[in-house]
């Protein structure tokens, strides 16, 4: 039986990579976290920040690799569940680059006949400002100031981040902490319904 995919899509300091922790710390079975933060260990610092590249197509000379990194993560988590092994990803889907690349609908088809839960991870920006001031030294996070309150590239990702807005579940982390978010997901996974939101994704890479 292949494992559970959750796939958390949402924008930098929403609170991704916390509700992974609180999945894997919580939920039954052997919970393998791949995603944005994980992935960026084994790129080489010449493609970085890789699959983290933010909109605005501010580097398209790193652009064409974009896709297959992003096909590459995708085709290991799809391994990892068909071994039976289940995935949590913590990712930041757009497409504002300098020009189309979808790479969301290709991602999606790459799971095809898996057990995926898409999961949009949401949080006003007023909070994701907070969260990147509070951030460690070090982690490169774009911050306000009383000139720039909330910096362009912050905006972009807002904006940008939840374009389809296709999910079959949202979770606003502004309202619910890590923990309450991973119960939210399962109960959703316990509640029966099927999940259909990369489905529909997928045929959009028809």
């Amino acid at each position: 039986m292949p494992g559970q995919i959750v796939i958390l899509n949402g924008a930098p300091r929403s609170g991704k990579s916390s509700i992974a922790r609180a999945i894997q710390e919580s939920f039954d079975g052997a919970w393998m976290n791949l995603g944005v933060d994980s992935y960026a260990q084994i790129i080489p610092p010449r493609l970085r920040p890789g699959i983290g590249l933010r909109p605005g197509g501010e580097r398209p000379d790193l652009e064409v690799f974009v896709p297959r990194l992003y096909a590459a993560l995708y085709e290991s988590i799809a391994a990892h569940s068909r071994l039976g092994l289940n995935v949590v990803t913590d990712v930041g889907h757009h497409d504002a680059y300098s020009r189309p690349l979808d790479c969301l609908a290709d991602c999606a088809r790459r799971l095809a006949g898996l057990p995926v839960l898409f999961v949009g991870v949401l949080c006003p920006i007023e909070i994701i400002m907070e969260r990147r001031a509070a951030s460690e030294a070090g982690r490169g996070y774009v911050t306000g100031s009383s000139d720039d309150p909330t910096p362009l590239p912050v905006r972009l990702w807002q904006e940008a981040v939840h374009r389809p807005g296709v999910y079959d579940l949202e979770v606003d982390t502004s309202v619910l902490s890590p923990e309450q978010c991973a119960q939210a997901i399962r109960r959703r996974l316990r509640d029966g319904a099927q999940p259909g939101a990369i489905e529909r994704l997928a045929r959009a890479a028809s």
